[in-house]
This record gives C-alpha cells, structure tokens and sequence, in this order.
C-alpha cells in the first residue's frame, strides 16, 4: 500500500465506483446503454455574464420547473442531476456510523455507492418477484433507517411501484424516516407522479431531472421536490453554486411551454418506438422474455445474454448488462434509441 493510499478514508479504499456507461467504455456508433435519448437538441445560450458568479439558486429555473410541477418555488432545489439530489438527503440527514439508508434491489446503483461514500449504513431488502416493495421486511429492516430510497419507475426493470405500498411506507415511516421517490423517468407515465402527495405527507421527498425525456444529459440537471421545511436544510448543505450559467440558462429555455410540449411530443413518439420494439424483441429467438416498461428501456431475458452482449458489443452496439444485478441473471437492458438504432438492433439478433 503506497503512502497516499494510507492516507484515504477506508470506507473510500474499499468502494467500488458507479459503473456508469461511460466509464465502462466501448466502442460503437449505436449507444444504448445509458437511457438517453437518442438525438441532440439544439440550444444557443442567451446568458453572458461568465464573469460573475451564478445564483445558488437560479430564478428562472426554479419559478419555471416549480410551475411545471405544480408546487411552490420554495419546494424546489436544483442541483447537479438528480444524483446530488441523492448525497446530498444523506450529508443533511443521516449521522456515518450511527444511521442507515435503506432500498430494495434491483434499482439504481447510486444509493449504495453515495451511502458507501459518505460512510452511511447500506441496508437492503430485495424486491418481490414481480419486482414490487416487500412492506413486512421493510417494516422489519427500519430501525436506524432515516431515509428510505423507491425508484418508480424503477431502474433497471422499468415498472412502476404500487402507489398504496408507497402510501404504507410514508405512514409507516412517519416522524421516523423520510421516504425519497425517485422520479427520473416520469416524463413517460406522468400520471404515475406522487408530487401532489407533498401537500399530504411531510416526510415525502420526490426527485425529478432534465437528463431522459428533456432530452439533456449532458447538461447535469436535476430537481428535489419536497416541504419548505426540508428544502431549507439541504440549502445549508448544497455547495454555494451549484450550477454554472450556461446550465441555468439552458434549463431555463427547456421549462419554458414551448420546450415542455416539444418533450411530450418526443415522449409520445419515444414511447411509441419503445412499445414496437417490445414485440419485435418477443419476436427474436434468443429473447425469452420482454419486460413492459413505463420509461425509455426495456429489460429483456436471453438464454445466454453474455454470449449475445458480446456479439453486439463486437458490432458496435452497445446494451446494458444486467446479470450483476439481483434478480436479473440473462438479463440485459435497452435504451429506446432512434428507429434505425432499433432496427440494427433486432438485425443483428436475428442475424446470431
């Protein structure tokens, strides 16, 4: 061990990082492992003043995402994605070495990693088998636990959570534990969203980005929705400016009424392309299963998903692998990419 490395935290020696689609590699002209949308949009920045400091928090962005979502400004905190969103409920909320945080596998791998980071007890309790919360063992698991984490719709499988098991968890955790819903794919079934829960439920926080259906990925946005209360206290942790310039006035043009019915009509046809994808995958003879999908990916199960993965991957295409994942061995996912994407996709499966 090298004399810097003894010098490193040693829950920071031991992690192992976020495997994000970038930092796995490839090499290929057809991405679709990291559930972006397919197409460039195009912006040009109207914002000069580079010389001076950003707002913490901006304005525009704020009053304009707050008016979208049908809350207040002051429920509303902007951040690097939705990501800084998740650290930063851990660094306001939970004491390392003494509180837990708890979510239910498969689902994005950031809770673990950010709880990991910061020294925070991981606790897990596995889905069902139709990938739904297992209230009893979550009951059973809550001692010590200050934040709870439910992705819906859930990354990597797709589906939505039962609204009445996300009711029973936010009456169950009630003065205990704050019970965080993650919402990065809403856009796609929008009718699915628990904001207006927020009136109801103190402890209920929401997290919602720009990077799938607004189309902006590369811009690093993201949104926690919750009580005035709660909204104060990650103030005090958020680093003083959050988001550069350029990003505010980026976002700022994407939450005006012209770019918000631009995204639903992108969704409208992302959601479209996904559901013809679904049945021509079905359809391929390596493919044993296709999984419904309420965002823009599909989890589908393969009788030797690593021997295909690799296939595509030497082709250039390049998939998501799931089999890591509990659950979900043979299992790969696919980010719903342009039409033609799509079709080299199934032609290259037939072709095997």
């Amino acid at each position: 061990m090298s004399n810097i490395e003894q010098l490193v935290r040693d829950n920071v020696r031991k992690l192992t990082p976020y495997q994000s689609a970038r930092r796995i590699g490839g090499k290929g002209d057809v991405w679709l492992n990291a559930n972006e949308y397919p197409e460039a949009t195009a912006y040009q920045l109207t914002e000069q003043t580079l010389n001076r400091y950003p707002e913490c928090q901006p304005v525009k962005v704020i009053e304009r995402y707050a008016a979208y979502a049908g809350v207040k400004p002051q429920q509303v905190l902007v951040s690097r994605g939705a990501d800084e969103g998740i650290e930063l409920l851990m660094r306001a909320f939970c004491e390392p070495g003494k509180d837990a945080v708890l979510y239910c596998p498969p689902t994005y791998g950031m809770y673990s990693v950010s709880a990991e980071t910061l020294g925070v007890e991981r606790r897990t309790v596995p889905a069902t088998a139709d990938w739904q919360l297992d209230i009893p063992a979550i009951e059973r698991a809550l001692d010590g636990v200050k934040l709870l984490y439910v992705c819906s719709p859930n990354n990597p499988t797709g589906n939505l959570i039962n609204p009445d098991d996300i009711r029973t968890l936010l009456d169950m955790t009630a003065g205990r534990a704050l019970v965080v819903v993650d919402e990065a794919y809403i856009e796609f079934c929008p009718q699915a969203s628990v904001v207006s829960w927020l009136k109801q439920y103190p402890n209920l926080v929401v997290l919602r980005t720009l990077s799938k259906a607004f189309a902006l990925a590369g811009l690093r946005c993201g949104f926690t929705l919750a009580s005035e209360e709660i909204i104060g206290i990650l103030l005090k942790v958020i680093a003083p400016y959050p988001l550069s310039t350029p990003v505010a006035d980026i976002a700022a043009q994407a939450l005006t009424e012209a770019g918000i019915s631009t995204m639903r009509k992108r969704v409208e046809s992302l959601n479209a392309r996904r559901d013809r994808l679904q049945q021509q995958l079905k359809e391929c003879g390596d493919v044993t299963m296709t999984y419904g999908s309420e965002t823009n990916y599909l989890l589908f199960k393969l009788t030797d998903s690593e021997r295909v993965f690799k296939a595509l991957w030497d082709k250039g295409i390049i998939l998501r692998d799931q089999n890591k994942q509990p659950g979900l061995q043979g299992c790969l996912r696919i980010s719903i990419g342009t039409q033609r994407e799509c079709d080299a996709v199934i032609d290259a499966l037939k072709a095997l």
